[in-house]
């Protein structure tokens, strides 16, 4: 009990008028009122309010900027192109990329990772001698595009399992690494090439995965690594050649940006071998009757007219994830968890997924994203009756029904934090709980 509220005194002191109070304020529709109540939103795992200034990029591009990029010679579209570039190079800096030429503009986390599969199969480096190595706690958009590219090209679709607490069991994914043939690619990519797809931070366990040692233990024998940092990108510090990952993915509407965006880093070396994914305009260098010559990089991947201003916006979001200070972020959040894990435990009949406490040890490092179970309640019945307390979360399988089947699931509530999310928030996430298990369960 001490400890309890301790933790609640230290989340209350970091709820001050000079922190969290003042990052709301920056939140318009958080203060809005549900249900006659005020608004706790909990489902920032699916996507991230908006705050004014990024709002405001957006509304200032399309009054005093609207033009389209690369093109023209007239000022507004050379303003435009400016702010279009902007936003990739502040991007490169955020996650620490070499250059702006390694960040490619799509339209969210999932076409990123499409891009990725397709250009692999399309430049015949996905053959029938490949192997994909997904994890049991990958979304969907990090399994569908690998199951397709590998019924095309005939590759080898493998499995790593979970340990019993929820985390990624690395020797088992030792073992699959080292099973079947490898061809060591001394930095190059030849065909037969082996891929490991990995999230970083799972969007139903709160899992964070150990990407630096998961991408040295892949190039050791010589396989390429996508990381799905959807989740992990507007939580805690990424240093992207730190990871030395070979693709990363994420989307900027879980960054507190606008949605229609998202990104995909790969190496310079690896885009410029890769054939580009859609094609047609601006991704061109010339057009004949007889070929296209591709444009530079990253262009190259960005085919038509673009989301120019929601690029512009995110690039907003960015600078507000770098003033606010991830450090911060990532410490606050796992204030959180400290916090809430605890009494979600204490609610009977309801089943925390993904880590949890254990007798006489700390709270596990993970993010707080808390799926739980509640007897005898549907996640969506759930979901309603705390709607209609003015409290948002998400209930049903969250795009990842593979690990939901492997934990002998088929559906799960899940609230999610954000950098706005308070003690109080949770405060009433808990008594409603309380109350539905009394009314429902």
């Amino acid at each position: 009990m001490k400890r309890a509220q301790q933790i609640r005194q230290a989340v209350v002191r970091e709820s001050s008028p000079d922190d969290v109070d003042a990052i709301r304020q920056q939140f318009p529709i958080l203060s809005r009122t549900m249900r006659g109540q005020p608004l706790v939103y909990l489902d920032s795992a699916s996507t991230t309010q908006k705050p004014r200034r990024v709002i405001d990029a957006e509304t200032r591009f399309y009054e005093t900027q609207n033009a389209n990029i690369h093109r023209g010679v007239y000022e507004l579209s050379e303003e435009a192109t400016r702010a279009y570039v902007a936003a990739h190079e502040a991007v490169a800096r955020f996650v620490n990329a070499a250059s702006a030429e390694e960040i490619v503009f799509t339209r969210n986390a999932t076409e990123a990772i499409n891009l990725v599969a397709h250009s692999l199969a399309d430049s015949r480096l996905l053959t029938p001698d490949s192997r994909l190595i997904l994890t049991a706690m990958e979304h969907h958009s990090n399994i569908v595009p690998w199951q397709e590219v590998a019924q095309r090209v005939g590759a080898q679709l493998q499995w790593v399992e979970l340990t019993a607490d929820g985390n990624l069991d690395l020797e088992n994914f030792a073992r699959t690494l080292s099973a079947g043939k490898h061809r060591v690619f001394a930095g190059r990519p030849t065909p037969g090439v082996c891929l490991v797809a990995v999230t970083h931070v799972s969007n139903v366990l709160g899992a964070v995965n150990p990407i630096g040692d998961i991408v040295r233990m892949a190039h050791e024998v010589g396989a390429l690594v996508l990381v799905d940092a959807a989740q992990s990108v507007a939580r805690l510090p990424i240093d992207i050649r730190a990871w030395d990952a070979d693709f990363v993915a994420f989307s900027g509407h879980k960054m507190y940006g606008p949605t229609g965006v998202g990104v995909l880093y790969a190496k310079r070396e690896l885009l410029e071998m890769l054939p580009p994914y859609i094609r047609g305009g601006d991704m061109v260098k010339t057009v004949t009757r007889a070929g296209a010559t591709w444009n530079d990089l990253p262009w190259k991947f960005e085919a038509g007219t673009p989301n120019i201003a929601g690029g512009v916006a995110f690039g907003e979001a960015v600078r507000f994830l770098q003033e606010t200070g991830l450090p911060n972020v990532w410490k606050r959040e796992q204030e959180l968890v400290a916090y809430t894990l605890p009494k979600l435990l204490e609610i009977p009949g309801l089943r925390v997924v993904g880590p949890v406490p254990r007798p006489n040890t700390q709270t596990p490092k993970r993010a707080g994203v808390f799926s739980f179970t509640l007897d005898g309640i549907h996640s969506h019945d759930l979901a309603s009756f705390l709607d209609e307390q003015g409290i948002a979360i998400r209930g049903g399988h969250h795009c990842a029904q593979p690990l939901l089947q492997s934990l002998g699931l088929a559906e799960c509530a899940r609230a999610s934090v954000g950098v706005y999310t308070t003690a109080e928030d949770i405060d009433r996430l808990i008594g409603a709980l309380k109350q539905a298990r009394r009314i429902l369960g």
